[in-house]
């Protein structure tokens, strides 16, 4: 795991923990298999990515892609949000979030 979190991830962290977003349960740096990924919440299916400039880069888009397809094919749902965004718009990305959650939350009530 990662010890040193980007600001966005410290920010959107603080949005999410101890059930803040939506009642639903966000870990961080949390491990799927073979990956970590940025935050996760079992409930609903789904994976949330904070990136930085480094994943604008041909080999990061490609293994960003490839993880992506990785993890959907465990059924999971993987969103994508850029740092800059999450600082500097982030109520645009909690809308985004929201509408997200509230498709998978009635996905998995009507199971």
């Amino acid at each position: 795991m990662r010890s040193n979190t980007t600001y966005a991830e410290h920010l959107m962290w603080q949005l999410l923990r101890a059930k803040r977003f939506m009642n639903l349960k966000f870990r961080r740096q949390h491990v799927i298999k073979s990956y970590i990924v940025d935050f996760y919440c079992h409930e609903i299916g789904l994976v949330i990515e904070l990136d930085g400039s480094q994943h604008g880069v041909e080999d990061a888009i490609e293994y960003d892609a490839e993880r992506t397809k990785f993890l959907e094919a465990l059924g999971l749902k993987v969103v994508r949000y850029w740092n800059h965004d999450v600082l500097n718009r982030t109520e645009r990305e909690l809308d985004d979030l929201w509408i997200v959650c509230l498709e998978l939350k009635s996905k998995s009530a009507s199971l």
